[in-house]
């Protein structure tokens, strides 16, 4: 399949699973597509917090092997994913953007990162959120403020920030 980065990130997820599925595009094509966005938009924007994009890339190449196996595969097979960050994801920094939980790292997922997972969705990193995801605006002490796409000058408010800003830019 011959589409831009571009064009792979601002396919619907119900698209680019089928197209994975139907072994058109490649789950690893679409990381790669998702982390060159995030490197373009990111910095300015402060939106993801936490980027585990090695151990996507190792997540996407299994996905891709078990695409071209004939493995059955979850309705998220392949799609890469940001986690807010007062969810517990396994082995991945998970701070409740509190300075006290700044280097906490869970052993386990909590139920919806488990779900996600078994789906077949390729946790990508974490999204900002206010300190234990409390205040009208996506800032805390760990990793600072969210920036409104639109006008950096702006928050993008509340407590999904981060994953707001993160689906509107196509992060």
């Amino acid at each position: 399949m011959s589409k831009t980065g571009e064009d792979l990130i601002r396919l619907a997820a119900a698209e680019q699973a089928r197209l994975i599925a139907a072994r058109k595009l490649s789950p690893v094509e679409v990381l790669d597509a998702h982390l060159a966005r995030i490197a373009q938009l990111n910095p300015a924007l402060n939106a993801i917090v936490t980027l585990a994009a090695e151990q996507a890339r190792t997540a996407a190449k299994a996905a891709e092997a078990a695409v071209m196996r004939g493995d059955a595969l979850g309705v998220l097979h392949g799609l890469p994913v940001v986690i807010k960050d007062v969810t517990e994801t396994a082995g991945l920094r998970t701070t409740y953007g509190c300075p006290l939980y700044k280097d906490h790292v869970p052993n386990a997922d909590a139920e919806v990162v488990a779900r996600l997972r078994r789906a077949g969705a390729i946790i990508l990193g974490k999204t900002n959120t206010p300190e234990f995801a409390t205040g009208a605006n996506t800032v805390n002490d760990v990793f600072g403020a969210t920036r409104n796409p639109w006008n950096t000058g702006l928050s993008p408010a509340g407590s999904s920030g981060g994953s707001a800003v993160a689906a509107a830019t196509a992060m």
